[in-house]
């Protein structure tokens, strides 16, 4: 007759002599990662890079413990691929369609590597994507109209690529706080924006059009706007420089051709720390009214047509500029003297105008002056 707790323990040693069996990955995820890497030319794949990891007949991706068999560059959670992360090893290949069946991604990061061709439209049915980092590529072609359809996408980066045609509307995006589409090739207007966003950075394109005040409606936490190297036109309007989250505006080198700016409101707390306006076609004065904004520490206005005197204002007592760049102008008069007085506290350049009594020996005036014959014709023989 046998023993039951013998039994027992027989069955209890029976169980523990061999390991939990743990979930494999979805089989959808891993065909996935599959075809990710077989689009990617085996010649760019180093044997450390994570590319060379990926060996699927030998590891799970997300099996665990993953100590002899680590899947490089790829998080799980559970079953389920939620993160690509690669390095960056130059690899050279185009991006799958098929990359839309790892339904469960949370973060697509290509940074820094040869990838080449269009964007997928696929990619549109990850609706789970926060965050889709694709910079300093060779992706070329439209941006697809079906990244709109990210409604979770936070962080989108498509800066440094070959991307052409206009960006699409992407207003839709209500969680994106990030947007950056620089170094492209894209053209026409700027389209309205998603309503939450913090950094806009479209430089280095060829956008062109005005800036509308309802491109930027409702844009409330707007903090840093990067649009320079691009062909825009028209006035900017003082509403631009009163966004209510606006920190830092770099609009140079375009070919916006006036300027007006209001005084901020008593009970507006402007936070406009920089603002960088050179190389455009502006003309008339300077407007004194940049003085009025409490944290304005940087201001470039360089080779614009501004002229007139330099406004007193931005030399009064208690100013919080640190850096001025006026010159390339055709700006006349004398400096401010409370200027000149606190050239060690400020840098920047007065130089290249048409300006009277700027001492060399001040660092705000060691660039000369314009010769008094361009001066002359610029006023038409007025100095």
């Amino acid at each position: 007759m046998s023993n039951p707790k013998l039994t027992s323990l027989v069955f209890f040693l029976f169980v523990i002599s061999f390991p939990t069996i743990e979930s494999t990955t979805f089989p959808a995820d891993t065909a996935a990662l599959a075809a990710f890497k077989s689009a990617v030319k085996p010649s760019s794949i180093p044997p450390s890079s994570c590319l060379a990891s990926w060996n699927f007949s030998a590891a799970d991706p997300c099996g665990v413990p993953r100590i002899s068999h680590f899947t490089c560059g790829v998080t799980c959670s559970g079953n389920r691929v939620v993160q690509i992360t690669l390095d960056s090893q130059g690899y050279v290949g185009t991006l799958t369609p098929a990359i839309s069946k790892l339904s469960q991604l949370i973060a697509l990061d290509l940074g820094d590597n040869s990838f080449y061709g269009a964007i997928p439209s696929s990619i549109s049915s990850i609706t789970n994507l926060e965050t889709l980092i694709l910079r300093v590529n060779s992706f070329s072609g439209p941006v697809p109209a079906a990244i709109a359809k990210l409604s979770a996408l936070e962080t989108l980066d498509l800066s440094r690529n070959q991307l052409s045609g206009h960006l699409p509307d992407l207003s839709s995006l209500a969680g994106l706080t990030r947007l950056d589409a620089s170094y492209n090739r894209l053209t026409g207007p700027l389209p309205s924006l998603p309503p939450n966003l913090h950094e806009l950075a479209l430089k280095a394109n060829s956008l062109s059009g005005s800036l509308t005040k309802s491109s930027f409606a409702g844009k409330n936490r707007l903090v840093v706007i990067e649009l320079s190297e691009n062909s825009f036109t028209g006035a900017l309007e003082s509403w631009f420089f009163l966004l209510p989250a606006i920190q830092q505006v770099d609009l140079a080198n375009n070919a916006f051709a006036g300027i007006a700016v209001s005084k901020p409101p008593a009970n507006f707390n402007s936070q406009l720390v920089a603002v960088n306006l050179s190389y455009n076609n502006m003309e008339g004065l300077l407007p004194a009214t940049f003085a009025d904004f409490p944290a304005l520490r940087s201001l470039a206005v360089s080779h614009n047509k501004f002229r007139g005197p330099i406004p007193w204002q931005y030399s009064k007592k208690g100013s919080p500029l640190r850096r001025l760049y006026l010159d390339g102008n055709y700006l006349n008069g004398h400096p401010p003297a409370g200027l000149l007085a606190a050239a060690e506290e400020i840098s920047g350049s007065l130089g290249d105008n048409c300006l009277q009594n700027c001492p060399v020996s001040s660092g705000l005036c060691s660039t000369p002056q314009k010769p008094n014959s361009i001066c002359q014709q610029a006023y038409r023989g007025k100095p």
